[in-house]
């Protein structure tokens, strides 16, 4: 009888052990969160890309050399939430997880078309230039859908959205795309570069696609990235 309570007494630190164990392992997993993947609402309004042309010829024309950290032809999108997936057997998760979001992001959207208006530019300290999305009633349902993504994917036990909160922005340059411009001094984007497009309407862009989309495999022939599965919204 005297051996139930030492019995169950190793049994809880046995469990303890495991628990602890598991902690580290995710605090582990977290210290090498290494985001590879993301899903992309795409930006698909012509309007919208040409305005962003006009913009980076600006830029370029003003510093040469800004040229390389642009974001290329075909790749202007809104980030939804990155996530690290390390494999193929992740990967089919993660699809699993983007289709199972679908009817959360119609119950958000309640029939109601998601319109995405752009106006404005800011800059992640001086480093990231993007787009501005206006501020209205659009903003709550897209967080929304961030949050519904973010759940989801970490219910199915992916890493994913460990970097913070949500921001949404349209970025149209990077100048750690071009590593090189630091040795030559570029250290920032200069505010005078874009001041004369710091009010300017883009256009709308009317949310149709949500993409799972590589960071590193090859991207697409119309610049867009590698995409391992969409779903459709508003069908």
């Amino acid at each position: 009888v005297t051996d139930v309570p030492h019995k169950n007494l190793e049994r809880s630190k046995e469990n303890e052990r495991i628990s602890k164990d598991q902690i580290r392992k995710r605090k582990k997993k977290k210290k090498d969160y290494q985001p590879n993947y993301f899903l992309s609402i795409p930006i698909t309004n012509k309007e919208i890309t040409r305005g962003i042309k006009i913009l980076q010829n600006a830029i370029i024309q003003q510093d040469k050399q800004l040229a390389k950290a642009m974001t290329s032809d075909g790749s202007f999108h809104i980030t939804l939430l990155v996530m690290q997936l390390l494999n193929e057997d992740e990967v089919n998760i993660g699809i699993g997880a983007l289709l199972e979001l679908k009817p959360f992001i119609e119950e958000i959207l309640q029939g109601k078309p998601l319109i995405l208006p752009f106006q404005g530019i800011d800059t992640f300290g001086n480093q990231v230039g993007f787009v501005k999305l206006a501020e209205g009633e659009h903003m709550n349902s897209l967080l929304e859908i961030a949050e519904a993504a973010k759940r989801t994917f970490q219910e199915k036990g992916i890493l994913a959205g460990e970097n913070g909160s949500f921001k949404p922005h349209l970025t149209f340059m990077k100048l750690s795309k071009a590593p090189r411009l630091r040795k030559k001094g570029v250290k920032k984007i200069d505010p005078e570069f874009y001041e004369k497009f710091i009010s300017h309407r883009f256009g709308e862009e009317m949310v149709h696609r949500i993409d799972l989309c590589s960071m590193l495999k090859k991207k697409q022939s119309n610049g867009y990235y590698h995409c391992e599965s969409s779903i459709v919204i508003g069908e």
